[in-house]
């Protein structure tokens, strides 16, 4: 039996054209080329996800993650677990209330959150503290230090001041005594601040810096990829320049300064 009689009976038996049986899909191809895309995206952006990654194709997010499920692709993400400050336990609660509970700022410098995270160099610790505007979700201010101190938070505030040069109505943090001590109370109420703190053990409440020190360690790197402090701290500088203009927010549909350029164009054209 040839093979063209072959594939007729088989086209007969399952109830199919003949022409069907030389039908090559063309989804597979297209996916193809949406997997290559998707790649070159995570080669320059390891930490995002299929909604990131769908804004910086301009496709559908649904589409990406089908695509992204069919050939197993996935962001490099690593779990930051958070170390207990052992000078905190058992210290009783600070009379600042959390003020920003149910308020959504509606521009720039209305509420800034602050917090700081660590990262362990060789055989030695660094210390980030990095300040947020809550509205452009923008890293106006932060500074490395080796030492967790309320000298540490100070610096960073003062950095975010010096390059805003304009006050936010509200400062949030959580209780840690570098934000409870006399240091950083005392400068932020100069500014003329409003001083707001979680409750304790709620880290959610200041969930907007606990999610941007997880993307920021990822996009960050292995830290043994550096050969000195020296180039992890210029590794730092980098990562925060990197998320705070090219890095895509998923909220925001684009990056922090992007987004407050766009809201200062409405504003000047609204006057």
């Amino acid at each position: 039996m040839s093979n063209n009689t072959n594939k007729t009976q088989l086209a007969r038996e399952c109830g199919v054209s003949r022409a069907s049986l030389y039908y090559q899909p063309k989804r597979d191809v297209i996916d193809l080329g949406i997997k290559e895309q998707i790649l070159r995206v995570l080669q320059t952006h390891k930490s995002y996800g299929h909604k990131r990654i769908a804004l910086a194709l301009k496709f559908n997010k649904k589409r990406i993650l089908r695509v992204m499920k069919k050939y197993g692709i996935k962001p490099y993400r690593r779990r930051v677990i958070k170390p207990v400050k052992h000078e905190d336990m058992g210290k009783p609660p600070t009379s600042y209330p959390n003020l920003i509970k149910t308020l959504c700022p509606m521009r720039p410098n209305v509420i800034w959150v602050t917090d700081f995270t660590y990262i362990h160099f060789q055989d030695t610790f660094l210390y980030l503290a990095t300040i947020m505007d809550l509205y452009t979700r923008e890293i106006v201010g932060f500074h490395v230090s080796a030492y967790h101190t309320s000298a540490l938070v100070v610096a960073a505030l003062q950095h975010a001041m010096g390059n805003t040069r304009r006050a936010p109505i509200i400062i949030h943090s959580d209780q840690g005594s570098e934000y409870d001590s006399k240091a950083f109370t005392q400068h932020a109420t100069a500014y003329g601040m409003l001083i707001s703190m979680s409750n304790k053990h709620s880290p959610w409440e200041n969930g907007y810096q606990e999610s941007f020190y997880a993307h920021f360690k990822v996009d960050l790197g292995f830290v043994s990829q550096f050969d000195s402090i020296e180039t992890l701290i210029e590794g730092i500088y980098l990562t925060i320049h990197y998320y705070n203009y090219d890095r895509i927010h998923t909220r925001l549909k684009m990056s922090p300064v992007q987004f407050k350029k766009q809201f200062e164009r409405r504003l000047h054209t609204t006057v």
